[in-house]
């Protein structure tokens, strides 16, 4: 191995309790790996071994080629920041002299900051966008900003690796999405990000290498595109009565039984009318789809049959006469279209069936 941050053999737990065991992960700067798995699959106690915050049951963790164990806490934070979901602040520390923290570990024993430290903490808040809760106190923010102040500390301790646990659990959708853009800005500047998430869209979406936590081991590790197959995914989160759309990056319901609508869409426009069906318990049919239609995927996890085109091909006849013979057995037709290209030009012939 030869990542940053590596680990030969490790087993963590909890009290000699091994939650994952044999784990061999190998994290590179400059890159975002994410630990994923479902509750329990030991994503966090993973997180707290490598970050020397829980010891490990055996094995060892490498940072920088030297065995993190026999590291003291100042020459651990001169190269690694830790983002815990529940970090502890005093009630009594403004937002500024949170963020500060992060230059603790460059300041002396005094934790006095140079001007060099103010400026790097102002740009860490700046970055973050809280700089105007720079004198509020920790007690008069909300979780989320919370969450905000302690990433901006992390920014300003300056790693060359940094593990967050969770770091988006109590954000807003446009802070999610800020948070993961500044972590690729990290990453493109040299950083290793590493992080545990359950957003599995974020995931996939950010992510360089995901480490995939199951069974009690590390299941599989690859890219993103390696990992988020509808069978991987089901199979590591025990996915009943549902599948997971990689296109997505989240899952649909799946549903069965004797079509009693059907709907003919495209270009999205059939989605609201599949997922209104679904909650009303309606099985149905839909087609006839191109299978690169963005709305294919969402049909083939929800509706009950899917007459379905090759894509760029002209719906062909042969796909019309199938899509007939199941609208007969249908009671209702749905047009979600007002017109017909070339493409799907055949599809017309559908609307009065039913």
């Amino acid at each position: 191995m030869s990542g940053y941050l590596h680990t030969k053999s490790l087993a963590a737990g909890y009290g000699g309790k091994v939650i994952i065991d044999g784990a061999e992960i190998d994290i590179s700067c400059g890159q975002v790996t994410t630990l994923i798995g479902c509750n329990g699959a030991g994503k966090t106690t993973l997180l707290r071994s490598i970050a020397a915050q829980l010891p490990p049951v055996s094995g060892t963790v490498y940072l920088d080629g030297q065995d993190i164990s026999l590291m003291n806490a100042k020459e651990r934070a001169e190269k690694m920041a830790l983002l815990l979901t529940k970090r502890a602040a005093p009630d009594r520390m403004t937002c500024m002299d949170a963020v500060s923290t992060g230059r603790y570990p460059f300041t002396g024993r005094l934790g006095i900051l140079s001007d060099a430290d103010r400026d790097i903490v102002r740009a860490a808040m700046e970055r973050t966008g809280i700089y105007h809760l720079r004198d509020t106190y920790i007690d008069r923010i909300s979780d989320g900003q919370r969450q905000l102040v302690s990433f901006a500390a992390a920014i300003a301790q300056q790693p060359r690796i940094m593990l967050l646990d969770e770091p988006t659990s109590y954000l807003d959708l446009g802070n999610k999405l800020k948070m993961m853009k500044l972590l690729r800005e990290l990453a493109s500047e040299g950083t290793a990000v590493v992080m545990t998430l359950h957003e599995l869209y974020l995931a996939q979406r950010f992510s360089d290498v995901c480490i995939c936590t199951h069974g009690g081991k590390i299941s599989f590790t690859g890219s993103p595109e390696e990992v988020f197959t509808a069978e991987r995914i089901n199979e590591m989160f025990g996915v009943e009565d549902a599948t997971f759309v990689p296109e997505y990056g989240t899952a649909e319901m799946v549903c069965s039984g004797e079509p009693q609508v059907f709907v003919i869409g495209g270009g999205g426009s059939g989605i609201p009318v599949y997922r209104d069906l679904y909650r009303r318990n309606i099985p149905f049919a839909a087609g006839v789809l191109h299978e690169n239609d963005i709305e294919y995927p969402t049909a083939r996890a929800l509706a009950s049959e899917v007459i379905r085109e090759r894509a760029f091909e002209p719906v062909s006849r042969e796909s019309i006469e199938r899509a007939k013979a199941v609208i007969e057995r249908c009671r209702e037709v749905i047009c979600c279209i007002d017109t017909f290209g070339s493409m799907n030009a055949l599809n017309k012939e559908l609307i009065n069936r039913g």
